[in-house]
């Protein structure tokens, strides 16, 4: 399911044995644009102590009830390796990390998560060492914070429209599906959305997310209704106005509708 990553904010995470906190924001990666750990506060319980919680250990997300359920105890979560979210997160802490979880590396590996397109498919084979296969490579991290990024302008190939204001989410993948722009300078109030595979790379020093797209495309996109559940006719609405291949489509699907649109 799609949902817009605001509704994440706040969700209360709780463990086997009790809550451990609340989401504040998530980590994801600008390659691949999968969202990698969710950032909680621990409040009162680790004396307001922040931690990452992986999408693997997700168990059960509830919407509703703005609840996660992980398959983690209290202890494990308290003595996980500290992390200092004010600074970038390197490849080394995220080898201790995923190491002290028996998680698999998600860089290394032919799918979205490593040897797996879905973290959930993994659950049954996390036993602290069905994953040491993989190599723990010097790769830098491309972890980004969702709120960081959040205000960045947005560039496109002709002109600068609009900045970053959210993030859709698929809840089952926990890939960035879209990024929601705000075009206000443009045209006030309107919203639209643009698919991860039209960015071409994102700035720290510029502040900027840059396109493959034009303005006029951009300002021209249907609109995006912030509340307002993403249907799979919207995204082929989306899709078509860009005439680029649907994510949801195989590889001879994809080359298909590329030819086509030659």
């Amino acid at each position: 399911m799609l949902v817009n990553a605001l509704h994440l904010k706040g969700l209360t995470v709780r463990a086997t044995d009790g809550e451990i906190g609340s989401v504040t924001d998530f980590y994801f990666d600008d390659d691949t644009w999968g969202s990698r750990y969710l950032i909680l506060d621990t409040g009162g319980w680790l004396t307001g102590r922040r931690v990452l919680i992986s999408p693997y250990s997700i168990l059960h997300t509830d919407w509703q009830a703005k609840r996660i359920d992980v398959a983690l105890t209290k202890k494990q979560v308290q003595e996980c390796p500290n992390i200092d979210t004010h600074k970038p997160i390197s490849r080394q802490y995220e080898t201790e990390y995923l190491g002290y979880y028996g998680y698999p590396y998600y860089w290394s590996g032919p799918d979205f998560w490593g040897p797996d397109y879905y973290p959930s498919a993994a659950s049954s084979r996390i036993d602290g060492s069905g994953y040491r296969q993989f190599p723990k490579e010097p790769l830098d991290s491309h972890l980004r914070s969702a709120d960081a990024v959040n205000g960045y302008d947005v560039g496109a190939t002709d002109d600068e429209i609009g900045h970053v204001v959210g993030y859709v989410i698929d809840d089952e993948s926990w890939a960035v599906r879209y990024l929601e722009i705000a075009t206000r300078n443009w045209l006030p109030g309107k919203k639209v959305l643009i698919s991860p595979k039209w960015i071409e790379r994102i700035s720290w020093t510029d502040s900027k997310v840059y396109t493959a797209l034009t303005t006029k495309a951009i300002k021209s996109a249907p609109e995006y209704l912030e509340g307002t559940p993403i249907t799979r006719e919207y995204e082929n609405q989306l899709y078509f106005h860009y005439g680029q291949p649907p994510y949801w489509l195989g590889d001879a699907e994809r080359k298909a509708f590329s030819l086509a649109s030659v």
